[in-house]
């Protein structure tokens, strides 16, 4: 269900789909990440509250001291060496009764250069206690007793085991860790000792910030290639969509994609090769369409002949007016059977050109094996003789083609000299190089010649300017030579010979 739902999807859909996933299991991963951060950094600092509490402990039950004001206030002050990067340390007694506070004890700077004995304490009184104490609580409204705490501390499973909270508030991390103080098996007081560990909600935020701002930049960038990838990739090819749905639904809808064919990358060569085989298309259709209409217009007429006799040759009694309405029967029905002869071969050409590819072959040679072909039937049938004649003997002339098309234009053009050329008569077919790039084949005959001023009409289909033979030939000859001429790239005219009766036709074609 799900893979269809992806198919149904356009590109650039699937695109922002696809993304939006990522976005959803990166951010994921993010937020597991960020929630497992915190606790490591917490248990980092818990670690070495730890050791400064169980250093504590030791140093307390060492030197056997009572929790009492007196007794702490001097090992405060003795051992402040073990507090110095903590903000603050607070001993209760074992009835939770505050006993010491770093925050009551205004410490001299020099008691962490100078000798304890030198040093001048000053003891403060109650209300200057509480006065700081105060201050220091601003904006703590919301903070839970350290009472209460160690009230819920004493009361839990893990008593004895050091447990450590955090207090935030909006400019402070607060870490606290508290444990329980034993002496032979008796608890005798607690001891928490507080740190204001604001390098870990920075760490935090830095972490989140980095985190926001690559989001952000990642969704800037998948933003800008999806305007790129929509811009000047998706709408092109939608372009070329809607190009390609006009062409097939035949609509008057205007397109154009000279701006496409205009582009320099795949895109426009993609274009250039669609709308190239889309213009090849339509001309063979159109190409097909018209040679159907050519040919039924051709066949209508011997038709028309066939039905007119058949009526009156029906009608007649006479031996040799049947006998002259069953000539023209045969002869019409051998005009149309020409006619899709010729129109079947061309086809089956057309479909052997699709499928076939060119490469170099020497012209001579080819031209030498069809000469030889049709002296060994022509000669001796009508003393016909072909004569192939090149500049030079040992000279190669080599194209881009097509082998047995080739054959195909110098066979057709010989059968056509050959119609028009009387018995004893001579053909001649020449090759020669008129430049450094073409290469001539010229097929000149002794006939009669063409009767047409403009000779272009020749090569047209249907074709045939000869009322003596009329329907012996269906005019498709010389029109099969003039489309493979095009195939190959080629130029073909015809013309009549200036210095002696008969015609000529050339092809030039591009050397290799």
């Amino acid at each position: 269900m799900f893979g269809n739902f992806l198919k149904s999807l356009s590109i650039l859909k699937k695109f922002l789909f696809i993304n939006l996933i990522v976005f959803i299991v990166i951010g994921s991963l993010t937020l597991i990440y960020i929630g497992n951060v915190k606790p490591n950094l917490i248990k980092d600092k818990k670690s070495k509250h730890i050791q400064v509490i169980d250093n504590t402990i030791e140093h307390i039950l060492r030197l056997n001291i009572k929790f009492e004001e007196e007794d702490i206030r001097k090992f405060l002050f003795s051992t402040r060496f073990l507090f110095q990067n903590l903000d603050r340390v607070i001993l209760f007694d074992n009835q939770f009764n505050l006993v010491g506070d770093t925050d009551t004890l205004d410490l001299d700077p020099r008691s962490f250069s100078n000798r304890l004995d030198i040093v001048q304490l000053e003891i403060l009184n109650e209300e200057t206690s509480k006065k700081i104490i105060e201050t220091k609580n601003i904006n703590k409204k919301k903070s839970v007793s350290l009472k209460d705490i160690l009230t819920n501390y004493s009361e839990s499973k893990n008593y004895g085991q050091p447990f450590t909270f955090t207090q935030e508030g909006y400019d402070k991390f607060l870490l606290t860790t508290v444990k329980n103080v034993v002496l032979d098996e008796n608890n005798i007081g607690y001891l928490a000792i507080s740190e204001n560990a604001s390098d870990i909600s920075s760490a935090i935020n830095e972490r989140k910030t980095f985190i926001l701002r690559t989001a952000i930049f990642v969704g800037i960038v998948i933003f800008v290639f999806s305007f790129v990838l929509n811009r000047y990739f998706l709408k092109p090819i939608k372009n070329l969509v809607e190009y390609t749905k006009t062409i097939k639904e035949k609509s008057r809808k205007k397109t154009n994609i000279n701006e496409l064919k205009n582009r320099n990358d795949e895109l426009g060569k993609l274009s250039n090769s669609l709308d190239d085989m889309t213009n090849e298309l339509q001309k063979r259709i159109s190409h097909a369409e018209n040679f159907s209409t050519d040919l039924v217009h051709e066949i209508r007429n011997p038709l028309t002949s066939l039905k007119s006799a058949s009526e009156i040759l029906h009608e007649t009694e006479d031996p040799k007016q049947r006998s002259k309405l069953i000539d023209i029967l045969n002869h019409d029905v051998q005009r149309i059977e020409r006619l899709i002869t010729d129109y079947s071969q061309i086809l089956k050409d057309e479909v052997a050109l699709s499928k076939e590819k060119m490469k170099k072959i020497d012209l001579k040679v080819i031209a030498k094996s069809v000469v030889d072909d049709f002296n060994n039937i022509y000669e001796a049938k009508r003393n016909i003789q072909i004569i192939l004649k090149d500049s030079d003997s040992k000279e190669q002339y080599f194209i881009n083609g097509i082998e047995n098309r080739i054959e195909q234009i110098i066979a057709n053009l010989l059968d056509n000299s050959i119609s028009f050329s009387e018995d004893k008569k001579k053909i001649l077919v020449e090759i020669y190089k008129r430049d450094k790039h073409e290469i001539i084949l010229k097929v000149i005959d002794e006939g009669k010649g063409f009767k047409e001023t403009d000779t272009k009409k020749i090569f047209d289909r249907f074709y045939s300017n000869r009322p003596d033979t009329f329907g012996e030939h269906s005019g498709l000859g010389l029109n099969i030579v003039k489309n493979l001429a095009d195939l190959h790239g080629a130029t073909i005219n015809a013309s009549n010979n200036i210095m002696q009766k008969g015609a000529n036709v050339e092809i030039v074609f591009t050397k290799v």
